[in-house]
């Protein structure tokens, strides 16, 4: 007997969505579903309606999925630039809540908003929490035998599926040991982080400590506060060295 394909989950995205490219915007709706096409994040879906399908060109191509069924391509365009398969759209589906419904490419985007807050890498998961903790624990980072800070204030950020986070007072940091780097990543959930390199007697450790300067409303506790590579640095919380978690930025 052929396996049961397991249900795919759907739900609705009870706030406003807006997807921005160029100075058009491309989708406006509070009637989006949230559709998990992968287990660690949902995707947006946009009842056809709602998104600006006239300054697209749809193609002869179809995205397929074994669950999900075929979806037209359509390409956008906005002066010169061509923006390929910017969104999937569903005539039709072996899913019922699929049809008539429009997935936008994140990257094909410019900007997204959630009501009137930037959105960042994906949708972000309302199963994903973050909390932020005060803590009086002390915790000391060195580097080649070399205190790079020392803090009692420390604030422990949790996130869902994640490895705890220490983000200490810069106060509490060797600053004159760090040099801005030009990294910056994106977090859907805490926002654009800034990242520092530590030079210890001539060595540089590259992008070792990182901050969020502006964090997202969740995670407006760290702003100001910098974290530091659990993975690749000598931790110690009260006196005792912390194992280094094996994660994917080991």
């Amino acid at each position: 007997m052929a396996a049961t394909r397991p249900k795919m989950q759907i739900e609705p995205a009870f706030q406003r969505i807006r997807a921005i490219a160029g100075p058009h915007t491309i989708a406006d709706s509070t009637n989006v579903k949230l559709v998990w096409e992968t287990k660690y994040y949902p995707t947006f879906f946009f009842p056809a309606e709602d998104v600006a399908l006239d300054l697209m060109v749809g193609t002869d191509e179809v995205d397929h999925s074994p669950r999900k069924g075929d979806a037209q391509l359509y390409d956008l365009t906005i002066g010169d630039d061509v923006r390929t398969a910017a969104a999937r759209v569903y005539h039709e589906s072996p899913v019922e809540d699929l049809v008539g419904y429009v997935a936008l490419r994140w990257g094909a985007m410019d900007t997204w908003y959630e009501e009137d807050e930037e959105m960042f890498v994906h949708a972000r998961d309302p199963y994903t929490r973050i909390d932020i903790l005060q803590s009086s624990r002390n915790i000391r980072v060195e580097i080649d035998g070399v205190t790079v800070a020392d803090s009692n204030m420390p604030r422990v950020l949790l996130e869902t599926r994640l490895p705890r986070r220490f983000y200490l007072p810069q106060t509490d940091v060797r600053m004159d040991l760090l040099t801005p780097s030009d990294l910056h990543t994106e977090c859907p959930y805490k926002g654009i982080a800034s990242y520092w390199n530590v030079t210890i007697d001539g060595t540089v450790h590259e992008n070792v400590v990182w901050g969020y300067p502006f964090p997202t409303l969740e995670s407006a506790g760290i702003a100001g506060y910098v974290a530091f590579w659990d993975e690749k640095l000598d931790v110690y919380v009260d006196g005792v060295l912390q194992g280094k978690p094996k994660t994917v930025f080991s």
